[in-house]
């Protein structure tokens, strides 16, 4: 049974009459004459009574009526939450982000993304460098927020931010008392360094500057993810090199300062994969884009 068919049945039941129910769907009333006639002939019912200077519904009609009123507002309403999710208006994202992004402008970021598609559900989670790009070739993820930035050719990439790197200083260390703190003076500093694995990673980026200064730490202390790590710091275990961003949030136990030394920073990069093509993606780039431009 064509759809078509449906809405002109449902036109003339409603009107009870085929020249207005042509009018008001724009055809000629011979053409639907013959659809309604076929209409019958295909059910083996007839829908109308035509023996009068009115027509009236059958009982045949008034049931057809119920059900294809329904089935047609359900397919409307498949059509109209279709389009809207292939536009990006509603739908669902999942978005998976480096713990240490959540005190920067990745907050800001979501905000800002909410405001502009509010019906979009938004699926969030933390995860290190080696999570998301696994959960992106996997496809369990539609954005990664990697620190600074995941190589694999068949992502797409777009920067976030770019911003200094500084320390993370338990409280009671004789360092936080300092007016200034060269970095090529901390080789006798235990390093708590962030993912344990896998790696290389993050920490073997902080020892790098390490070298670069001209030491190894005295002691590594390794956490999985940023959060373990500045707790460490919190309870004295050791310093952190962090990014400068997460001394935005206070944390009970832990000082940030700046040091002097070499200082190449670190980057927040947005990914997703080639393929997906899905407009809530191509709106969080985009939204990405301008929240970036604005700052």
């Amino acid at each position: 049974m064509e759809l078509r068919r449906l809405r002109y049945f449902l036109a003339v039941a409603e009107e009870l009459h085929f020249g207005r129910a042509a009018s008001r769907l724009e055809i000629a009333q011979p053409p639907l004459s013959r659809q309604i006639a076929a209409l019958e002939a295909e059910i083996g019912a007839q829908l109308f009574d035509r023996s009068r200077s009115q027509i009236r519904k059958t009982q045949a009609g008034e049931v057809l009526e119920r059900h294809a009123r329904a089935l047609v507002d359900r397919l409307e309403a498949a059509y109209k939450e279709t389009r809207q999710v292939g536009e990006g208006g509603v739908g669902r994202l999942r978005v998976a982000f480096v713990g240490s992004a959540s005190h920067g402008v990745l907050p800001n970021l979501i905000k800002s993304y909410r405001s502009f598609y509010p019906k979009v559900e938004l699926a969030l989670s933390a995860m290190n460098n080696a999570e998301l790009h696994s959960a992106l070739v996997q496809r369990e993820i539609d954005v990664a927020v990697a620190r600074p930035s995941l190589k694999d050719d068949e992502l797409r990439r777009e920067p976030l931010a770019q911003e200094d790197l500084i320390l993370a200083i338990p409280d009671n260390s004789e360092l936080a008392e300092r007016k200034k703190i060269v970095f090529a003076e901390l080789g006798s500093q235990t390093f708590v360094l962030y993912p344990r694995r896998p790696r290389p990673s993050y920490a073997d980026f902080v020892l790098s500057i390490c070298r670069k200064e001209g030491f190894e730490p005295a002691a590594l202390e390794l956490a999985q993810d940023y959060q373990t790590a500045i707790s460490l710091v919190s309870v004295g275990v050791g310093i952190s090199v962090v990014p400068e961003s997460v001394s935005r949030t206070s944390r009970p136990g832990v000082f940030f300062r700046s040091y002097e030394g070499y200082n190449p920073g670190t980057a927040l990069t947005i990914h997703a994969r080639r393929d997906n093509q899905s407009a809530q993606v191509a709106q969080f780039f985009d939204v990405a884009r301008k929240f970036r431009r604005g700052h």
